[in-house]
């Protein structure tokens, strides 16, 4: 049985963290706020691109053999994939990064299975480690990005992907991150890029005229698409990063402030029991001396 100094250290210590893990979430709600602002700003633009995108796939289905676009191409004989992987560069937040690896991991043995290879590149520090230690190799590895997004840098990132899509070197370009649904929910997300789904049926409001000039706005047009998929997947990521550590801090003041309760119950029952056994000690030692 601990003593009371152990006891009592044992309640300053959990103590301590309580009010460390509290720290943790003020912060981190914080930084919430304003990644969810970034987001937002964000989310009507991306939404934007891509229905406009979806639209003119869905034109594409009747003059797609005028079109020769590889971004809107039906590949059958996949060899090669690009899989960018955004976890955060810190832990403290539950599974959060858990979610993408294992994701990751399910879709690269998938396409094992297949026999079609992947090129892993990998943004964030915590599946930069996990994939090392593992063995896997990485074809890129990039780290402070996911806590700090920065379009030109994403750009840079997603445009080698797009230049070795163009010239065949890979069939298909995917991104995987945990993604902000709210300050409760965060939702692995997979998306596949390119090649973009050709659609059928679609609203009457895009006239497509397929010549020379037009493949040369298109393909603007979807590296502008594929450009800004991956910005605003890191901006999600770090919301989703963010509502996932105040969720871990938030139970972890919880739990901290339980153990102290029961920590400090067990040291009263210590003590009672301490002065008990010095009464009855005090009270043997008087009889004792009458005798």
């Amino acid at each position: 049985m601990a003593t009371l100094k152990e006891l009592k250290g044992k309640i300053n210590s959990v103590k301590n963290t309580q009010k460390t893990t509290r720290a943790m979430k003020l912060v981190s709600t914080a930084k919430l706020k304003r990644a969810e602002e970034a987001l937002l700003r964000s989310r009507e633009y991306a939404k934007k691109i891509d229905e406009v995108l979806s639209e003119i796939s869905a034109k594409l289905a009747s003059v797609k053999d005028s079109i020769e676009l590889r971004a809107f191409a039906n590949i059958q004989d996949v060899k090669k994939v690009d899989i960018i992987l955004i976890t955060a560069d810190k832990g403290l937040c539950g599974g959060f990064n858990m979610q993408s690896i294992k994701k990751a991991k399910s879709l690269i043995e998938e396409f094992k299975e297949k026999d079609i290879k992947v090129r892993l590149k990998v943004i964030g520090k915590k599946a930069i480690e996990y994939f090392r230690f593992a063995g896997f190799e990485m074809k890129e590895e990039v780290i402070g990005l996911s806590t700090a997004p920065d379009y030109l840098k994403a750009k840079e990132i997603i445009d080698k992907s797009y230049q070795d899509f163009v010239n065949e070197d890979i069939d298909n370009i995917i991104i995987i991150h945990n993604g902000y649904v709210n300050k409760l929910v965060q939702e692995v997300r997979v998306d596949n890029l390119l090649p973009i789904e050709v659609k059928e049926n679609s609203k009457d409001f895009l006239e497509v005229e397929p010549d020379n000039d037009y493949e040369v706005v298109l393909e603007t047009l979807v590296k502008k698409y594929i450009e800004y998929s991956l910005y605003y997947a890191l901006l999600d990521s770090l919301a989703g990063e963010h509502s996932a550590r105040m969720q871990a801090m938030d139970a972890a003041t919880n739990n901290a402030k339980e153990m102290a309760r029961l920590l400090t119950l067990e040291y009263n029952k210590a003590r009672q029991a301490a002065v008990t056994t010095e009464l009855v000690e005090i009270v043997t030692a008087v009889e004792a001396m009458k005798n």
